[in-house]
């Protein structure tokens, strides 16, 4: 059985990645992969905790990764493929290569595009950073 990843963060690109492993799965029969969503919060500046509580930034970012997985979660039940659904917070590529090594991830697959463009310029492509850490194939999906 293969194990595929699939990082979410709520784009139309991430959801044509889920729609494209929704395809392949039923081309090859449900049982043959075991699907594994992600999605990672950024860490947010220390300096945050002095206006909130720990405990208020750790439950905004659940409820943001809860938020960004919601339509990946709901074209999978919709088609009646069984996932795992994965929450975390940290540097982003560094997080999903992690999870993918801590799951024994077979392949990433991924959209080219995450929210915005300008968050790519600002923090560097996620999706580089992915293809240069991990040592499992990368599949993106435009």
């Amino acid at each position: 059985m293969q194990r595929l990843l699939l990082p979410i963060d709520g784009s139309d690109c991430s959801l044509r990645a889920v729609r494209h492993v929704i395809g392949r799965v039923r081309g090859s029969g449900a049982g043959t992969c075991e699907i594994h969503l992600i999605n990672v919060q950024p860490t947010l500046p220390s300096g945050v905790t002095t206006f909130v509580s720990r405990e208020q930034v750790a439950g905004y970012q659940r409820d943001e990764s809860i938020n960004a997985l919601a339509a990946g979660r709901k074209l999978l039940d919709e088609a009646g493929i069984a996932y795992q659904w994965h929450a975390d917070v940290g540097p982003l590529a560094e997080t999903i290569v992690q999870h993918c090594d801590a799951l024994k991830c077979d392949e990433i697959v991924m959209g080219t595009r995450g929210r915005t463009a300008l968050a790519d310029l600002l923090m560097g492509s996620t999706v580089t950073r992915v293809v240069h850490l991990t040592k499992v194939p990368v599949l993106l999906v435009k």
